[in-house]
């Protein structure tokens, strides 16, 4: 199911597991047959820090693509209807 052109992207997720916006960001890359590191900042306080040094934001998810920072899940979703999320991602247009 994954791409093989995804295999040099690397994609990470600071999530919580009560997070709305933190699971249909996980299904939108499922969806796509995109791996990705999940860092659960409700489980770990320094990944947390590490996600606000990173991102500049407080909120979750925060999504890196590469270690682009995108933002959260609806700036995924905007990159993706722009058709942008999928060049970001290594996957090849159909």
């Amino acid at each position: 199911m994954n791409n093989p052109a995804t295999q040099a992207v690397r994609v990470e997720v600071y999530s919580t597991a009560l997070c709305p916006y933190c699971s249909r960001a996980r299904h939108l890359l499922e969806k796509k047959g995109i791996e990705f590191t999940e860092y659960r900042v409700d489980k770990d306080p320094q990944l947390r820090t590490e996600m606000e040094q990173r991102s500049q934001r407080t909120s979750v998810p925060q999504i890196f693509i590469s270690d682009r920072h995108i933002g959260g899940f609806d700036d995924m979703v905007e990159l993706d209807m722009d058709g942008e999320l999928d060049t970001l991602l290594g996957l090849e247009k159909s």
